[in-house]
């Protein structure tokens, strides 16, 4: 176990304010039994105005506001002008639906100062079946808004199989748009994307062609902060970093007020990190268990302890490994150098021809 003294402040604080949606979409990272006792308790206002405040002491610099969807919170604005009076860059991630003109003019003017939009797909009909109920038109509206009330516009398309062929309609969508910055992220198979793994995972045919367009548009260099793309994990060779590693970068407090190192962490039974209704971010950050628990580099098996990108990828996601393998000190089978790897190489090899149905995420605000 790493020392305090060894142990880097976080830089970013994920506020999961609520775990209610409008939207359905079968990707949702959210936990499947986010309907449950635990998660309908949410954090009050005070709550969460301790959470900032602690945050900001503990040394965060960034504050994101999400959900599911914070727009269902009314004390949203009040989060906001508080974060921006400590000195936080405000980030608030939302499906745009509930995105008002006056509202977002008045989380402007207290201090908001970046809004990423989530948009399912190119196209009206397509992004509406893929969100589960009609948005599409929304969301659009929602990003003219933010680009008229000039603040930096985000728009994060999640790809997979059903809307991978239209990565280009979805750049030309952006640049129309104007957004300043662009998230094509290929689905991470947690919660219901865990769940719907046969009907989004897309095909290696799929994910070539879509590299060549991105790297094409990232050299027209029309969205001035760029362009993230993100491949599925269980087609890359090595795994990403948890989070830039395990409680290294980022501290999220989910909707009942559980401090974790990533959002999946509570995938992992019998790790314990603390809640902020009894616990401070200080203590939760430093001392629980469950956030040291993957610290550094003495918990790692073979073959990453002997790798030489032990300290690049950190032994990649421990979520992942335990939704594998049932092993969450595993290697993360991603890796093509893990003993667990023929597992990915059985999900690929057991992909269906035509993409299955969407079990579409239940559905409550």
């Amino acid at each position: 176990m790493l020392q305090r003294d060894e142990i880097a402040r976080p830089f970013s604080l994920v506020a999961e304010l609520t775990y209610r949606c409008p939207l359905r979409c079968p990707y949702c990272s959210n936990p499947l039994n986010w309907q449950g006792e635990a998660y309908r308790q949410e954090l009050a206002t005070a709550d969460w105005l301790r959470v900032i405040r602690e945050a900001r002491q503990l040394g965060v610099l960034q504050l994101g506001l999400t959900g599911g969807e914070p727009l269902l919170r009314n004390d949203l604005e009040i989060l906001v002008e508080t974060a921006a009076e400590l000195g936080l860059y405000t980030t608030l991630v939302t499906a745009g639906t509930l995105l008002t003109t006056q509202r977002a003019t008045k989380l402007r003017a207290l201090g908001l100062e970046h809004i990423q939009i989530s948009i399912q797909d190119s196209r009206a009909m397509e992004s509406d079946r893929i969100a589960g109920m009609r948005s599409f038109e929304q969301k659009i509206a929602a990003a003219g808004r933010v680009k008229e009330l000039g603040l930096p516009l985000t728009l994060n398309f999640v790809l997979h199989r059903h809307n991978l062929d239209r990565i280009a309609e979805m750049i030309a969508l952006a640049e129309t748009l104007q957004a300043d910055r662009v998230e094509l992220a290929n689905t991470q198979y947690y919660g219901w994307a865990l769940h719907n793994q046969n009907a989004l995972l897309p095909t290696r045919e799929q994910l070539a062609n879509a590299e060549q367009v991105v790297q094409a548009a990232q050299k027209r260099g029309k969205i001035p902060m760029g362009i993230l793309y993100v491949i599925p994990d269980y087609y890359a060779d090595y795994p990403k970093p948890c989070m830039g590693g395990w409680g290294s970068r980022t501290l999220i407090v989910t909707p009942n007020g559980d401090g974790l190192p990533c959002q999946a962490a509570m995938a992992i039974p019998n790790l314990e990190f603390g809640n902020v209704r009894d616990r401070t971010l200080d203590w939760i950050w430093f001392e629980s268990a469950g956030m040291n628990r993957f610290r550094g580099t003495s918990w790692m098996p073979e073959p990453c302890q002997s790798c030489d990108r032990q300290m690049v990828d950190w032994g990649g996601c421990r979520c992942q490994a335990f939704l594998l393998t049932q092993d969450e000190s595993a290697t993360d089978p991603v890796c093509h150098l893990s003993p667990h790897h023929t597992q990915i190489q059985s999900i690929l090899a057991r992909l269906p021809r035509q993409a299955e149905q969407f079990v579409y995420r239940d559905c409550d605000q």
